[in-house]
């Protein structure tokens, strides 16, 4: 596991995330859904931000959704309830320490939870354990240092750092997107599929200015101010500087972009179903 969630628990990092979910709705997850009466997995459910669409896009799946602090399961079960969603089943349970049988889940949906454990590829290897044969994992991340912006800023770039540095302190690893194919390989996928997810901003998508330049990413990047100070990483006006530099991108001139991505595979090849489970998706 990881040594601490880097972002905290607290109602502001709630808020972001509910943001972050809102705002990349279309572009991470319109192409995920499940078909009737399968059982999928979502490990690592935080506030139930991603849980929300992960239940609309398929009403008719059974959904269990788990996460290892208490509060934040608490927090999804709020959010669930105040959806009216009726597929989602919650409960408090560690990665590491999965309380299902073997082979108990069709699919399993992982998102924003491998960059923050120490052993990812031991999660993907627990995962694959309860899947059943031909049964899929999606699994998205981001990538840090994918971005880059408009006016470009060194200070900027140095805030960025920070969480890069304090996420790895922690145990976790903020660069993990590009490492995907790898991992899941790793841990014994087959067939995987990765997909890159960019978002770009500029001043002609508001929604994208407000919602993840603002609100998701420069969000994320402030909550760290304390402890990239306190740990000497940079000075108060050096930090304020790129804050101040990165809300600058979300003007009219300015330009933001950040890469996501997506990986689908299967946990054994020997039914190679893949396609009718998830009609896009590419096999040889």
């Amino acid at each position: 596991m990881s040594k601490a969630y880097v972002h905290g628990y607290d109602p502001r990092e709630a808020l972001r995330l509910q943001d972050q979910a809102t705002t990349l709705v279309d572009l991470l997850h319109s192409d995920t859904a499940y078909p009737e009466g399968h059982t999928v997995l979502e490990a690592g459910c935080g506030v139930g931000a991603q849980t929300i669409t992960l239940a609309r896009n398929s009403p008719k799946a059974l959904i269990t959704s788990i996460d290892v602090s208490e509060i934040s399961v608490a927090a999804a079960r709020q959010a669930v309830q105040a959806a009216g969603l009726r597929n989602v089943t919650l409960r408090q349970a560690d990665i590491f320490d999965l309380p299902f049988a073997p082979a108990s889940f069709d699919h399993i949906f992982v998102c924003f939870v491998l960059e923050h454990l120490v052993q990812p590829v031991e999660a993907l290897k627990a995962l694959k354990g309860i899947l059943k044969v031909g049964g899929t994992i999606t699994v998205i991340e981001g990538d840090h240092g994918s971005t880059y912006f408009y006016p470009d800023s060194e200070f900027a770039r140095k805030a960025i750092r920070c969480l890069v540095e304090l996420q790895a302190k922690a145990g976790g690893n903020a660069l993990i997107g590009r490492a995907l194919y790898p991992l899941l390989r790793e841990a014994g996928f087959d067939e995987v599929r990765v997909s890159p997810r960019m978002v770009y901003v500029d001043s002609s998508k508001p929604d994208l200015v407000e919602g993840f330049t603002k609100r998701t990413f420069t969000a994320m990047v402030e909550g760290v101010r304390k402890p990239s100070v306190t740990n000497g990483l940079m000075s108060e006006a050096d930090f304020d500087r790129g804050i101040a530099d990165l809300y600058r991108t979300a003007e009219l001139d300015g330009v933001f972009c950040y890469t996501f991505f997506k990986a689908v595979a299967i946990g054994n090849r020997m039914l190679n179903n893949l396609q009718r489970i998830v009609p896009d998706y590419p096999l040889k």
